[in-house]
């Protein structure tokens, strides 16, 4: 699996990346959803973690990029924001997220909805309990 992580905070890349760790996948990473733009450009993507507030290209730009170019076609996005669910949820491109992180990011709610996206490890993790 090909993941992108977009955050301008290098601190919240690595908890995502630590996060993620368990899972086998390829993890790149943007600072800002300009320098996202341009690798979803050259590169497919199974899965966007967007942050919502960044500069140069905020998350909610970046989105409606990605979908206007067609690059969410075949992935996941998963929106990340310190703003609440209830607000983010109001907003038009709400519709295009696939799941909504609230920050900081719990651990345990992050493996909920990552876990379902590797049903391997899910099934070999069965087994070992």
């Amino acid at each position: 699996m090909q993941i992108l992580i977009v955050d301008d905070k290098q601190v919240v890349i690595e908890q995502v990346r630590s996060l993620l760790s368990d899972y086998q996948c390829e993890i790149d990473n943007a600072g800002n959803g300009l320098d996202a733009l341009e690798k979803a450009q050259k590169k497919q993507y199974d899965l966007f973690i967007i942050d919502h507030l960044m500069p140069v290209m905020n998350g909610l730009q970046l989105v409606k990029n990605l979908d206007k170019k067609q690059l969410l076609v075949n992935a996941k996005l998963f929106f990340m924001t310190t703003q609440g669910a209830s607000a983010v949820n109001q907003l038009a491109e709400s519709t295009l997220f696939d799941e909504l992180i609230e920050k900081p990011i719990n651990p345990v709610n992050f493996e909920n909805l990552i876990a379902p996206l590797f049903p391997q490890i899910n099934t070999v993790r069965s087994i070992s309990n």
